[in-house]
C-alpha cells in the first residue's frame, strides 16, 4: 500500500515508512554497520522510497545486521516481503516495499557503488556506533 507523492505510507504495524526507517537505521547502528547512509528515492523511481546501504567487516557481522534489521521490524508487526543472498553473506538485501535494505560486503559495496548508481538522490549519512 505504497502512497508515492501523497504524504507519509502507513503499512505493516500502523506505522509510517519514517518510522520504519528508524527501526532499521537503530538496528544496523546498534549492530554497529559501517558507513551507512540513507537514499531517498522518492523522486526518482516507483520502485522504493529509501535506500539504506551499509557494510560490515565480514559474512558473520553481514549477517548479524540483516539480522538485526528483521529482528526489529518484527517486533513493530513489520516483515520482509523478500530476503536475497543471506546465505552468501556479501549482500543481504532486505525487501520492505518502500525501503531496501542493503548490508553489504566493503568490496561489494565498492564495486557496486550505489551511492554513485543514484547520485541524484539526496542523501544522509548516519552517524556510526562508534562517532556518536
Amino acid at each position: 500500500m505504497r502512497q508515492h507523492g501523497r504524504g507519509p505510507a502507513v503499512e505493516a504495524g500502523g506505522l509510517a515508512t519514517e518510522e520504519r526507517l528508524e527501526i532499521a537505521e537503530n538496528a544496523l547502528l546498534d549492530h554497529r554497520a559501517v558507513s551507512p547512509v540513507v537514499l531517498d528515492m522518492r523522486e526518482l523511481t516507483v520502485i522504493t522510497d529509501y535506500f539504506l546501504i551499509c557494510h560490515g567487516t565480514s559474512n558473520v557481522h553481514i549477517r548479524a545486521l540483516a539480522d538485526a534489521v528483521v529482528e526489529a521490524m518484527k517486533e513493530v508487526g513489520v516483515r520482509a516481503y523478500g530476503v536475497e543472498g543471506y546465505q552468501q553473506g556479501q549482500w543481504v538485501l532486505l525487501d520492505y516495499g518502500d525501503i531496501v535494505v542493503h548490508v553489504m560486503a566493503v568490496d561489494e559495496r565498492e564495486f557496486y557503488n550505489l551511492e554513485r548508481l543514484w547520485s541524484d538522490a539526496p542523501r544522509r549519512e548516519l552517524a556510526e556506533a562508534g562517532n556518536l
